[in-house]
């Protein structure tokens, strides 16, 4: 998901830093292990929506990344103006396939358009901050 005020990328989310070797894999393979217990890893989590649930606005601590493994989904970024949110460009859709990313402390909210079934990454451990 590219954004004009959130443009990342898995070359630059934390997500996929601190990658390790796994003893007696096969050459070419890294891992980054979960959290708890690893402070440099990651929260994987599986969720499902159902049609017309949405999240407020919110962040997160860390950066994340979403694959839609189902469904279809709307991202709606906002920035604060004289004390409030307003939205910051167009909401952000994202479908069976697709991957978005969010940084670290950017605000948005999530709408589930069609039932989904999501992998969500989190870098470290994960955390919600409602911002209303």
């Amino acid at each position: 998901m590219s954004h004009e005020r959130n443009t990342m990328t898995s070359a630059t989310s934390a997500v996929w830093n601190n990658h390790v070797t796994a003893p007696g894999t096969p050459a070419g393979f890294t891992v980054r292990t979960t959290v708890p217990g690893n402070p440099d890893g990651v929260e994987v989590m599986l969720e499902r929506w159902e049609p017309g649930s949405e999240e407020p606005p919110h962040s997160h601590p860390g950066d994340d990344m979403t694959v839609v493994v189902e469904g279809r989904m709307a991202i709606q970024f906002y920035r604060r103006e004289a004390g409030a949110l307003v939205p910051d460009g167009e909401p952000v859709v994202l479908a069976r396939g697709d991957v978005g990313y969010v940084a670290a402390g950017r605000i948005h909210d999530a709408k589930y358009i069609e039932a989904c079934k999501l992998v969500y990454v989190h870098d470290r451990a994960f955390g919600f901050e409602a911002a209303g």
